[in-house]
């Protein structure tokens, strides 16, 4: 299984797991949060199948996750 965790792109940031996951699936932007390789701009379906998501939201002190 595959492990990826996303930070909301563009200062975007969310007070719940529920508003993160609405706009997770409605496909808009989020960044890439890795330390061997440099943040790119991803959505979900740019997300391979098989992998689960952390979304990090509340200034990146909270998490939901999702397993696509």
């Amino acid at each position: 299984m595959r492990y990826l965790t996303v930070l909301p792109a563009y200062g975007r940031d969310y007070k719940s797991g529920k508003a993160a996951l609405e706009d997770f699936n409605a496909n808009k932007d989020f960044v890439t949060a890795t330390f061997d390789h440099p943040a790119r701009y991803i959505n979900k379906p740019q997300i391979e199948a098989g992998t689960e998501v952390m979304i990090r939201f509340k200034k990146a002190t909270t998490f939901v996750k999702v397993k696509l």
